[in-house]
């Protein structure tokens, strides 16, 4: 007798879309992969509220609506509203994103046979996702992603957290840190699950690095440092800044790349560009925005050094993404960092807040002789396909198969 196939409804408000192309990419890049085994639907709940394109008019990146279906690679992604305000009712916005989806995840479940629902960010998406499933009677699973730690601090959202958990058939934490984090607040150690995210060393691979300089007009002599990420005060940029004074006393000629754009947390460029100018650094900060994903191999292997002084992550692709192409590592000791960045032949972790500490690793890291092969060889382990495996025996066996 012929099993029933695997069919996952992806849940997400952070999904990738013609209006934000970078939004979520670590969510749809592990469950895309996942179509070698099951059949896949998504579904990304776009917060709303009435009169919202008055707030669009003065800030022009607000809140920017998709389309309310869109087929990327086959797969199609739902984009439904869900009635949010911002700053007030936080602690509804699972309530509202439960009831303003529940006919089309119910019609979704009935039509394409849906067997599990696997929801990203524990709150409010996972609190929504588990409430449908169980109301369908299908598993569902929650992966952890980050937000839980500064979630769990909060006393009026750690009860949502602890109330989604219980409600999922079971919680995938993308590292340890996090998996922490629900053990610490009285969920079960069979009941969650460390499984990090991959690498496509296909898409991110090492280009010679003196073309990589001169094609982004770069003297292919100059020490360069690299962050990518949304401009946010939580991914560090600032912090790198600080250092640079002090790095142009041994290497004048030094550059340090700020590749990305705004995000949901805010954008902080502008106060960037003025930090720069306060500090004399101007001429040695280049801000490229956003660029998509198959560009962003040239933009790391054009550096000497990636530097991510974050102050909270859960597992950060860009670690995996810059040891592909052979730039190795500085991170902060939070989060999932040190999962990441497990020897020093990879790069260094150091402690976060600690500007003396990044001063000193970063110009001993611009000295050491790093090996390439090593970095590439440790990215190579971590594939997507490792991942993809432990999640496919998760989701057949919650399901029956």
């Amino acid at each position: 007798m012929a099993h029933k196939p695997l069919n996952i409804l992806v849940f997400s408000s952070l999904f990738p879309s013609e209006v934000r192309k970078t939004a979520g990419l670590f969510v749809r890049e592990r469950m895309f992969r996942m179509r070698e085994h099951a059949q896949i639907t998504v579904v990304s709940p776009v917060p709303w509220f009435p009169g919202q394109g008055i707030i669009r008019f003065f800030f022009k990146g607000y809140r920017p609506m998709p389309a309310v279906m869109e087929v990327q690679d086959g797969v199609e992604v739902y984009f439904p509203r869900f009635l949010s305000f911002p700053f007030f009712f936080r602690s509804k916005d699972a309530t509202f994103m439960a009831w303003s989806v529940r006919r089309l995840v119910k019609k979704l479940v009935k039509q394409k046979k849906i067997n599990i629902i696997d929801s990203h960010f524990t709150y409010p998406d996972g609190l929504a996702a588990t409430t449908l499933a169980n109301e369908v009677g299908i598993p569902s699973t929650i992966t952890m992603r980050g937000t839980e730690v500064p979630h769990s601090k909060d006393p009026r959202k750690l009860p949502l957290l602890q109330k989604a958990w219980a409600k999922a058939s079971h919680v995938v934490a993308v590292s340890q840190s996090l998996k922490d984090v629900a053990l610490e607040h009285g969920v079960e150690d069979e009941h969650v699950t460390v499984i990090g995210n991959g690498i496509d060393t296909e898409k991110f691979m090492p280009l010679d690095k003196r073309r990589a300089k001169e094609e982004l007009g770069i003297n292919p002599l100059s020490p360069v440092l690299i962050t990518v990420g949304g401009l946010v005060f939580r991914k560090g940029f600032h912090r790198v800044i600080e250092c640079l004074p002090d790095l142009k006393k041994k290497y004048p000629d030094i550059r340090y790349l700020v590749v990305g754009g705004p995000s949901l947390e805010g954008n902080i460029e502008n106060f960037l560009i003025n930090q720069c100018e306060e500090l004399n650094v101007t001429e040695n900060v280049i801000f490229f925005g956003a660029q998509p994903p198959e560009k962003l191999s040239m933009y790391i292997s054009a550096a000497d050094l990636f530097v991510l002084p974050t102050a909270n992550e859960g597992w950060a692709n860009v670690l995996l993404e810059s040891l592909a192409c052979c730039t190795p590592v500085i991170a902060t000791d939070v989060g999932g960092n040190r999962e990441v960045i497990t020897k020093s032949d990879l790069g260094y972790i150091i402690p976060f807040g600690n500007s003396k500490a990044l001063l000193n690793s970063l110009l001993s890291s611009l000295t050491k002789k790093w090996d390439g092969g090593i970095l590439r060889q440790y990215a190579e382990s971590n594939h997507w396909n490792v991942r993809v495996t432990k999640l496919h025996t998760l989701f057949s066996r919650l399901v029956g198969l």
